[in-house]
């Protein structure tokens, strides 16, 4: 059986972090929904690049997927943390052991409010801290605690891909997908 994803976008997103576990999961052969927050299909991340999501993220109604992730960005962050349906499906997600995973300002700004980090290990970028102030950050780039997978910033994209994809299909294929982008060749 196919695994699949949900990537969320709203306005304000960091595109490389959005875009790096998108492609990165597609190579692994994951589902991938891209949806978008704030009412169109058509979201512009915080550097002024518009992107085409699949889906409005209130029509995701109880869909279940293998994976839901929040990429950062500001205002981007949040916009995610400020929309119901995300919070609704991370949290419906985390609670039936589904992988739940954010980068850079959307640990804190989304997963830390919605209690998700609480009593775990997580990291978030330098200064997002305050966003979240009941939680200890590491200040790791990748930071994995049960089913809860955090990165740091875009620097950590290719890492956290590496580490999803080694949870949803095992270590044999997270090496596969370095070889095949040449990471560290």
């Amino acid at each position: 059986m196919r695994k699949s994803a949900v990537v969320f976008f709203a306005d304000g997103f960091e595109e490389v972090e959005a875009l790096t576990v998108c492609d990165g999961l597609i190579r692994c052969g994951v589902d991938v929904v891209k949806a978008a927050v704030g009412g169109g299909l058509t979201v512009t991340s915080s550097h002024n690049v518009p992107v085409v999501c699949d889906m409005l993220v209130e029509d995701i109604g109880d869909r279940e997927f293998d994976l839901v992730f929040a990429p950062g960005g500001m205002p981007g962050s949040t916009n995610l943390a400020q929309c119901w349906d995300v919070n609704r499906i991370i949290v419906s997600h985390a609670a039936k052991g589904a992988l739940v995973s954010a980068i850079c300002a959307a640990p804190a700004a989304v997963l830390g409010p919605l209690g998700l980090l609480e009593g775990r290990m997580a990291t978030c970028f330098p200064g997002c801290e305050d966003l979240a102030p009941q939680v200890s950050f590491s200040k790791d780039g990748v930071v994995e605690d049960g089913n809860i997978i955090t990165a740091k910033s875009v620097a950590y994209a290719w890492p956290l891909v590496f580490r999803l994809s080694a949870r949803l299909f095992g270590e044999e294929a997270a090496a596969k997908l370095e070889k095949g982008i040449f990471w560290n060749c």
